[in-house]
């Protein structure tokens, strides 16, 4: 079996041998068929799929790999569907990129093969936050358009997100049937370049000012940021491409006194001061946490390399910095955005917020306090954007984001924004101070008295390569045969299998469909309220488990005592399923 597979391989880079693809990657085949079998196989065993968030993978040649022929077959596929949706029409794409290496080649290399195709092409002149690619789709009235980032992935990792008409990433069909018209593109030929550079228009500063004055508008508390203008905050854009609109937009919200963290504020795609890109993890947030303790900051804000996700860093009563999870910031933002909303009037039952179904259910119980729905949706930003597509013209969105860091205010974006979340929670900070005397910490703890100390935990099972691949998807076959019975003592009462789009009472057996699109993703649900949930991932080689606990907290004095009894509880529900 292994030597049809490398037979299969060497097939496909003898095709890049004799194909019209460049010297420097001619050689580069080259030398992986004569030194590097393993690394061959892993770079063409596969054509690189979209997931949940379009293209990502390792950079270098091959079919499997971030390289300017994958993009290029990917944007004229894309093309190709384009033409076939909207025919007769004037396509209209827009265009952004990150910090990482790469971006700038891929993205101009994208806005060529869409200029050669006829399209009107807007492109960014410089790195932009994904977020306000979206914006671009929707203020420019575009059929399309596409993002190079691979989010937070480590330095080796590039992507390419496609974006359709409203803004969002492509769902179903379209994913699908894009994969389709890029399976047809087998030859390097097929991809149209070099003709009509004046189709292509750059967008500059004053494309984001537009974007500013939107972000803008979703201010609720202008009167509290003026008492507390020159409350400290502590920003890094991790190498990324918030490093000039996340201090614009808290510059236009009134704040005054935001710093930096300089070494992390240069543009970097090899982000050379911290492993991994990541602002959900603490060593990626040290150095701000540090500059923050310094300074005596009230605040620590990061966002990733696009600038879709969010980090926040909070001081406790002894002046330590607790690095929020993506839960809590969320929790945070949505009971803010409910609580003012509800304060100024302005909510008359014709409102929702959207949270994944990963996401704590805690977000359910705020919703549920001000009688606004609360949707739940599969994971990736997408579809918590098709809901907001749905409802358009019927109930207005005020909110939403998903466990992973990501939070959108307002719809006039269609993707996660940590622009306006970054915007947002210095907001909440200078509205809790000024209105109750709170930290933004204290007032988390305080929300935890009134609806219930929820805690989550995620371990991530990392299997790489094409075995990986196989090893996780035998694991999601295992455990829909075997699912646990018991989770920590507590009996298993129900099962939503997001696959066959179903729930089963295991008490009754009874099964009810679930209104969703299909996913291979698994929930268990225990008899004292524990849930947990399994997917693997569509962007990354691993499989998630996601653990969801509860209990009551009767006052802040107790805060610690149960966190530790939560965690402690987490740490037995890892044990349990042998995951530690």
């Amino acid at each position: 079996m292994a030597n049809e597979l490398e037979q299969m391989v060497l097939k496909k880079a003898q095709m890049w041998l004799d194909g019209h693809y460049d010297e420097a990657t001619k050689k580069q085949v080259k030398y992986l068929i004569d030194n590097d079998m393993k690394e061959l196989v892993e770079s063409f065993y596969k054509d690189l799929e979209f997931g949940t968030g379009g293209l990502r993978g390792i950079m270098g040649v091959g079919t499997n790999r971030m390289n300017i022929y994958t993009v290029g077959a990917a944007t004229q596929g894309l093309a190709n569907y384009l033409k076939k949706n909207f025919a007769g029409e004037q396509i209209r794409v827009a265009i952004g990129h990150d910090s990482r290496n790469n971006s700038r080649l891929f993205s101009e290399h994208v806005a060529d093969i869409f200029a050669s195709n006829g399209f009107t092409v807007f492109l960014f002149d410089a790195l932009r936050p994904t977020p306000e690619l979206s914006f671009a789709i929707r203020e420019l009235k575009c059929h399309s358009g596409v993002v190079v980032t691979a989010s937070h992935n480590p330095k080796e990792y590039n992507g390419y997100k496609a974006y359709w008409t409203d803004g969002a990433q492509v769902t179903p069909p379209h994913d699908k049937n894009i994969i389709e018209e890029v399976n047809k593109i087998t030859d390097v030929n097929m991809i149209l370049t070099g003709q009509h550079p004046e189709n292509i228009t750059l967008l500059d500063e004053k494309f984001d000012e537009i974007y500013l004055n939107k972000v803008h508008e979703l201010s609720l508390s202008p009167e509290c940021v003026k008492k507390h203008h020159d409350m400290k905050i502590i920003y890094t854009p991790i190498h990324g491409s918030g490093v000039r609109l996340v201090p614009a937009s808290l510059k236009k919200f009134g704040f005054t006194n935001v710093k930096l963290v300089p070494e992390q504020a240069v543009v970097d795609g090899n982000f050379p001061t911290v492993e991994s890109p990541n602002p959900e993890e603490r060593k990626t947030m040290s150095m701000a946490i540090d500059l923050a303790a310094k300074e005596g900051a009230d605040l620590v804000l990061a966002t990733d390399p696009d600038s879709d996700r969010i980090g926040v860093a909070l001081r406790n009563k002894k002046g330590e910095y607790v690095l929020l999870n993506g839960n809590q910031t969320l929790v945070l933002l949505m009971s803010y955005q409910l609580t003012r909303w509800a304060e100024l009037g302005k909510l008359d039952g014709k409102q929702y917020v959207v949270k994944t179904i990963v996401t704590s259910q805690m977000a359910n119980a705020v919703a549920e306090h001000f009688k606004v729905k609360c949707y739940d949706c599969l994971t990736g930003f997408k579809y918590i954007a098709k809901i907001i597509r749905e409802n358009e013209g019927k109930t207005k969105y005020i909110g939403g984001g998903e466990e992973s860091f990501g939070y959108l205010g307002g719809d006039y974006v269609r993707d996660k924004d940590a622009v306006s979340a970054c915007s947002l929670a210095a907001e909440a900070a200078a509205w809790a101070k000024e209105t109750m005397g709170l930290t933004l910490y204290e007032w988390l703890q305080k929300l935890y008295v009134k609806y219930g100390f929820y805690r989550e935990g995620l371990v991530s099972v990392v299997r790489k390569g094409k075995e990986g691949a196989e090893l996780i998807q035998q694991m999601m076959v295992d455990f829909r045969a075997n699912p646990p019975k018991t989770i920590v003592g507590s009996p298993v009462v129900k099962i939503n299998d997001y696959l066959t789009l179903e729930t089963t009472c295991l008490k009754t057996g009874v099964k009810t469909p679930i209104e969703q699109d299909k996913s291979n993703v698994l929930q268990w649900f225990t008899e004292d309220g524990t849930i947990v949930s399994v997917r693997p991932s569509g962007t990354e080689p691993k499989i998630k488990f996601y653990f969801g606990v509860k209990a009551p907290l009767a006052s802040v004095a107790d805060f610690e005592q149960v966190r530790a009894q939560l965690d402690a509880k987490i740490e037995a529900i890892k044990k349990d399923l042998k995951l530690e």
